[in-house]
């Protein structure tokens, strides 16, 4: 597993960056920040010489990242309490970055996934349950992980990660075939904002084809709206027929391509955004 990036603050803001992905990703950007912020994420692009800074901020701010050369890639609606959207922002500094060498193939996801839009589940063995995890289960979570991704963007294969963000901001879903946790996933909830990010879904090799992320992806959003969120929302690999077709089956929408964005499954990705309101 390859080295993970670091989360860190500039200002209230917070961000990830390192090699691993090869950019900065403001993931929570405080208002009181900006317009400085802007300036601070290109000085830190420029110290490590990353090629991409991403960034995820309320419409509002939107016109004051274009003017310094980030590009719209995607957009939530109502991503913010409800009510204001979320734009998600790119500014490529390398020209190889900004360029989708596999258009055919994401062309070709999007379409099938669309076509499958608000279309019927498949139905799972009836002896597997999903359950909501605990601190308990977090060394399997971590194992399962490890097993089934080269890489990702966040450190899922530390247990120690999962157990502290179960406490902080993290719900995990799995499945279970007897004692054997085959298939999982994560809810990662703003709770301030009411959104809340479908995430981290794995399977065992053995395991897939059986409809179990579509499995958890509904008991998730049961979940979630039960908990009083407003708006879900997943970042998914554009070149993967299940997982698009997953959320476009859940009622998502789609919401936009984050070019070369990820390094996710040992290789930087692009990735799908969908959203649907709970």
């Amino acid at each position: 597993m390859a080295t993970t990036d670091v989360l860190e603050y500039k200002g209230q803001s917070r961000l990830q960056h390192g090699p691993l992905n090869d950019r900065i990703y403001l993931m929570k950007l405080d208002p009181g920040d900006f317009p400085g912020i802007v300036v601070d994420l290109d000085d830190l692009a420029a110290e490590h010489g990353y090629s991409k800074i991403f960034a995820k901020v309320p419409e509002r701010f939107r016109d004051g990242f274009l003017e310094q050369g980030y590009l719209e890639e995607g957009r939530v609606p109502r991503f913010y309490e409800g009510q204001e959207t979320a734009v998600f922002l790119g500014k490529f500094l390398a020209s190889w970055r900004g360029i989708a060498t596999d258009q055919h193939r994401l062309q070709e996801v999007l379409e099938a996934a669309e076509a499958k839009q608000n279309g019927p589940v498949p139905a799972t063995q009836p002896d597997l349950a999903a359950v909501e995890l605990g601190v308990e289960h977090a060394a399997q979570a971590a194992q399962l992980y490890d097993t089934v991704f080269d890489s990702y963007p966040f450190p899922i294969h530390d247990p120690t990660y999962i157990r502290e963000t179960m406490h902080s901001h993290v719900r995990y879903f799995g499945v279970f075939d007897g004692q054997r946790l085959v298939a999982l996933s994560s809810s990662e909830i703003d709770a301030a904002a009411r959104n809340v990010e479908m995430t981290d879904f794995a399977t065992l090799p053995e395991y897939r084809s059986k409809g179990l992320a579509g499995f958890l992806l509904d008991h998730m959003d049961t979940a979630m709206r039960e908990a009083g969120l407003l708006t879900a929302y997943t970042i998914a690999r554009a070149v993967s027929f299940g997982m698009n077709i997953t959320f476009a089956r859940a009622g998502y929408a789609y919401g936009g391509t984050l070019i070369n964005n990820t390094n996710i499954a040992g290789k930087l990705e692009s990735m799908n955004i969908w959203y649907k309101q709970l």
